[in-house]
């Protein structure tokens, strides 16, 4: 991602804290899972770089990482297995203003969605995966 991506994306007109980024929803994944270190730390470093929570979006595919948007207080979407990076380049080519990034686990990105993967990476959009 350059500064000139993010120069695009509207800031938050107010200081946000990591609680900001949190939903309502219980999270439920196995207890010991690494899940939940990404997840407080990706609530705990967004209010850093300053955006607007209604200019984030997470795409997840399958299995369990694919929670992740709705235990985050911005927009969000579940997509199919593998094809989370071929939406998300599809969101991220007619929305520039947005940031999105891209939750998927193994088997999601490197298996069945492994060619959606490589051709994300090479048209290069604003993505983060």
């Amino acid at each position: 991602m350059t500064a000139t991506y993010l120069n695009l994306i509207p800031k938050s007109d107010v200081d946000l804290s990591a609680k900001d980024f949190k939903s309502d929803q219980e999270v439920r994944w196995c207890p010991g899972c690494g899940d939940y270190s990404i997840l407080s730390n990706v609530q705990g470093f967004l209010p850093e770089l300053g955006l607007a929570r209604e200019n984030v979006v997470f795409i997840s595919g399958i299995g369990c990482s694919s929670r992740f948007p709705y235990y985050m207080n911005t927009f969000g979407m579940h997509s199919i297995h593998g094809r989370a990076p071929a939406i998300a380049t599809g969101l991220a080519s007619t929305r520039p203003d947005l940031s999105i990034w891209v939750v998927t686990g193994d088997g999601d990105a490197l298996s069945i969605g492994g060619n959606h993967l490589i051709h994300a990476l090479r048209r290069n959009v604003n993505l983060k995966i």
